[in-house]
This record gives C-alpha cells, sequence and structure tokens, in this order.
C-alpha cells in the first residue's frame, strides 16, 4: 500500500476504530461510509474497493448504478467530529468491469488529468491556487417553502450600524470561533493565511488559506467547508456559504487566486517591468478566462442565489475586464503583491456553492485555451481597467445576470472544456439540464416580495 510517512505515522500511533471514505457528488455535496478498520479491511479496499450507489450521487443511472470507491491514502486525517477515534479520508471512483477501469467523470480525477495539461502542452508543471472563503455565522434561522406558506426568518446577535471590514471587539463577535477554526484546519493539513471579520454587519467572516495545487485546493474547499458547518453545529450556530443570504447585506464570494509554477517551482507568470510584474504568458492566461467568463460562471457560480450577489454597481466582479486593485473586475491584479514568486491574479466571480472539482478544473481549462490560441486581453478589449484612468477602447461587457444566462452562454461556449476529452459532452449536457431544473423550480414560486408588490394590484 502506497502511502506517505506522515499517513504510516496515523496508522501506526493512533489507536483507530473506523475508516471514514468521503466522495464528493456532482452538486459539490460531501458523502461518507465508514467501516471498522483493521488491516485486512484496509487492504481489501485498496485492493477491491468498497462498492456503492452512484445513482445517488448523480455519477450514474439508476438501471446501471454499481460502482467502486478506493480510499486515497495521502488524504487520511484524523476526524475531529467523531466520537470514535476515526480516520478519515477522499477517495478514487472506479467502474466494475473486469479492470475496475477509472470512472470517467470521478471528479478528483479529471482535476489530477487537467494540471496534467500543462506538462503536456510545455506550459508548466502545476497550477497553484489560494482561495479566500466568506461566510455568515448566524444565531437561528428558519425557513419554510409550500403551497400555502413560504418565509424566512434570520437571527443574529451582531447589531451594529457600520461597515464590518476587519471590525475590532466587542463588535466581532466570532474571532475565537475563527481561531477554533484555524486550529482544527491546521491540524488537517490546511495552512491558514489569515482570518477576519468581513463587510457584512450580521456575521459574515472571511478565511483565507495558502497556495496548493489543483487537486489539493479543491479538496481543502470541501474540508474546509467540512470543518465549518460541523463547527457552527457543535455550537448551535447557523452557518451558510450562500452568495447572498440577506438582503441588503455583502455578498460571500470565494476568490481565487491563481498563479502557475514550473518544473524547478519558479511562477511562469512573472516578468519585472511588465504590466503588474506579469508576461505575455499570464496575459494569454487571463485572456482566456475573461473570453470565456460568460460559460465559467455555470460552474463557478452554479445556483440561482450566486447571481444575486453578482449585481453591478456594488464591489461585486461582474465586469469581465482585468486591473490592477479594481474589486468590481473579474481579474484583479493584486497591487501589494512584490514578490516575484507569488505574482499573480485574483479571480473574483466563484462562489462556495460551486463544486470545487469542476470549477477549478474549468477555469484551468480557460487559462490553458487563452495560452495555446493567444488570446491577448488587450486586443479583445478586456482592459487593462484602471478606475482612475479609464481607456475608451475598453469594452465594458458583464457577467451573466442569471443562472439561465450563464447555462445559455455554456451551451454557446464550450469546446474549450473538451480540450484531451477533460470533460466531454455528455457531461456538460447533464450539468445544464440539472441546472436549468434548479432554475426553473425557483422561478415558478411565488415570493413574499411579488405579493408585497402585486397582491393587490
Amino acid at each position: 500500500m502506497n502511502m506517505s510517512d506522515k499517513v504510516k505515522k496515523i496508522f501506526e500511533t493512533e489507536d483507530i476504530e473506523f475508516i471514514d471514505l468521503k466522495v464528493c457528488d456532482l452538486h459539490g455535496r460531501l458523502h461518507h461510509l465508514s467501516l471498522p478498520y483493521s488491516e485486512a479491511v484496509l487492504k481489501k479496499m485498496m485492493t477491491e474497493g468498497v462498492g456503492f450507489d452512484g445513482s445517488s450521487y448523480g455519477f450514474r443511472r439508476v438501471e446501471n448504478s454499481d460502482m467502486i470507491m478506493k480510499p486515497d491514502l495521502n488524504t487520511c486525517m484524523i476526524d475531529p467530529f467523531r466520537e470514535a477515534k476515526t480516520i478519515s479520508c477522499f477517495t478514487r471512483v472506479f467502474n466494475t468491469d473486469e479492470q475496475n477501469t477509472p470512472y470517467q467523470y470521478d471528479l478528483r480525477n479529471m482535476a489530477l488529468e487537467a494540471e496534467r495539461l500543462l506538462q503536456k502542452y510545455g506550459i508548466a508543471h502545476k497550477s497553484m491556487w489560494g482561495p479566500e472563503f466568506e461566510f455568515y455565522i448566524l444565531n437561528a434561522v428558519e425557513f419554510q417553502v409550500n403551497a400555502n406558506e413560504s418565509f424566512i426568518r434570520i437571527e443574529s446577535d451582531e447589531q451594529f450600524g457600520f461597515n464590518g471590514y476587519h471590525i475590532a471587539n466587542p463588535f466581532d463577535l466570532y474571532d475565537d470561533f475563527r481561531d477554533e477554526a484555524t486550529r482544527l484546519l491546521i491540524k488537517a493539513g490546511i495552512s491558514v493565511k489569515y482570518h477576519h471579520h468581513e463587510v457584512g454587519n450580521k456575521g459574515q467572516q472571511e478565511i483565507e488559506i495558502f497556495f496548493d495545487d489543483l487537486l489539493n485546493s479543491a479538496d481543502h474547499i470541501i474540508l474546509t467547508k467540512y470543518i465549518l458547518h460541523n463547527l457552527a453545529a457543535q455550537k448551535d450556530l447557523k452557518l451558510t456559504f450562500m452568495p447572498k443570504p440577506i438582503y441588503q447585506q455583502a455578498g460571500s464570494g470565494m476568490h481565487l487566486h491563481h498563479f502557475l509554477l514550473n518544473q524547478q517551482k519558479k511562477n511562469i507568470f512573472y516578468r519585472k517591468g511588465g504590466y503588474a510584474n506579469l508576461n505575455q504568458t499570464a496575459l494569454y492566461y487571463i485572456g482566456g478566462i475573461l473570453k470565456h467568463a460568460p460559460a465559467l460562471c455555470a460552474f463557478t457560480n452554479p445556483t440561482t442565489n450566486s447571481y444575486k450577489r453578482l449585481v453591478p454597481g456594488v464591489e461585486a466582479p461582474t465586469a469581465i475586464n482585468f486591473g490592477q486593485a479594481n474589486r468590481a473586475s473579474c481579474v484583479r491584479i493584486p497591487r501589494y503583491v512584490k514578490n516575484a514568486q507569488e505574482a499573480r491574479f485574483e479571480y473574483r466571480p466563484p462562489d462556495a456553492t460551486a463544486n470545487p472539482y469542476l470549477a477549478l478544473t474549468a477555469i484551468l481549462l480557460a487559462g490553458i485555451d487563452g495560452i495555446v490560441n493567444k488570446i491577448d486581453p488587450v486586443k479583445e478589449g478586456f482592459g487593462p481597467y484602471e478606475a482612475e484612468e479609464f481607456d475608451p477602447k475598453i469594452i465594458m461587457r458583464y457577467l451573466p445576470f442569471s443562472l439561465n444566462a450563464a447555462l445559455n452562454a455554456l451551451q454557446e461556449d464550450y469546446q474549450f472544456l473538451l480540450r484531451d476529452g477533460i470533460f466531454d459532452i455528455n457531461l456538460i449536457e447533464s450539468w445544464i439540464k440539472i441546472k436549468n431544473d434548479e432554475f426553473n423550480e425557483v422561478s415558478n414560486w411565488p415570493s413574499p416580495v411579488e405579493y408585497r408588490l402585486y397582491f393587490d394590484l
């Protein structure tokens, strides 16, 4: 069995009772299966795997739903939310044919294969991602939706009437919560950069983590959400990553800081004296992402609620352009970065309702498309956009204003996702159908706001 020294130490020094296998479904929800631990059980899992119903994960039709999962031992950790001593790990998914071939839409394998394209095309060795998590902590949430009753009721102990960004005690009620979350994340192998109170003054928080490659970053996004949700539940709090949970409060995104490394672990985006110290390769990469930004929204902003955050005129990143320190742009290049090794940009539209394996993979494929086809963002009219010196040659374009519009954009622009078979047309069509059904369900429900506006018209 192939495992790292760190994992070997866990098995050798901890009195393990259970091993817990975790799989992320197509929507981005986490599922798990627990087995009593023994060396014999672990060996059998590694060779034969564990069977499960793939239709319940959105992977297969119910008529042919048997699948196999096998643990990825290099993702092992002690689960801090289980009473029994439990090893928790992500898995790989396989078919049930004679050879147990890898499942084509194993999300973790898709992420791995997409990153390998960087080497195949001679672009880079790996991609590096640094997610920011914005979320709300609330004291109580009630909601009801049926034919006779529809309401949302939210309670927040934070009640101050000014911008909450980096606000200090006594107004910041959850700094101890973020401290505890940070300790848990570090124990789980996730390096935390910092945490703070965000703009929303009814309990909005932010935790930012350090850079890692695509697969590890996607795993860390899922694991961070798991840890934060469980910690909140332990404390009888309600935590949500919804992009816009509260009217007239700041929305929550999952901004992604991003750059590429060569085999010598040098940042391939850096050129001293270039625009924002970025070279032409970086600009081509940005050009690909901006050109495909409307279609990317179908994966990076995959809920109807996502578009209540992406509204022009506020700090939301809705303009399809790039610039330094411009938070209204989809691509922001931080002015404060002086270190050549961390020359990067920040892709701001995504939110944490995204399935990170699909979202990060799609962004990477868009960037690769930009480099392969030399998509120059300046010639395309995407910028650079600096608020203090606007260039009239910049064509102001905006992200889709609804999930339906994003899905339409994906239907018109998906070829870049098919490169080397990472996505295929069946997966894209299935995703569009799933998300169109969600859009139609939300659209067909009368809302309390409609009653206020139209009931006595």
